[in-house]
């Protein structure tokens, strides 16, 4: 019986290790840039063209918190709101920067869960 569990963990250890690694497992998946809402489109040419930012907010540094993006340093995430047509503040919608650049999400539900944007 010892050995069938302890097989069965073992099984299951490919499946921890995002966590282990500092991921949450359901954190994100991916989207495609072609597939992300026009608005979020141009919030991320923005980025990569380096502004000007319409939010005061905007390129400001995002905590990571929720630990649902790989763990980082303080300051190796940055937040910038993607417009949502009709809202009067600035919407749930936001693209995380890693790094410099390297790596991007999106979100539309203000942080609670996030797809990796993929170029």
């Amino acid at each position: 019986m010892k050995r069938l569990l302890l097989l069965f963990l073992l099984a299951l250890l490919p499946f921890g290790a995002q966590a282990f690694l500092g991921f949450k497992a359901a954190g994100y998946g991916e989207i495609p840039v072609a597939q992300l809402p026009p608005e979020a489109q141009q919030t991320l040419a923005l980025i990569q063209r380096g502004g000007p930012y319409p939010h005061a907010k905007d390129g400001t540094v995002f905590g990571n918190r929720e630990g649902l993006l790989p763990k980082q340093t303080r300051g190796f995430y940055r937040e910038f709101t993607v417009s949502t047509p009709g809202a009067r503040d600035r919407g749930a919608r936001r693209i995380v920067m890693g790094g410099e650049g390297r790596d991007y999400w999106y979100t539309t539900d203000h942080y609670r869960s996030f797809r990796r944007i993929r170029e």
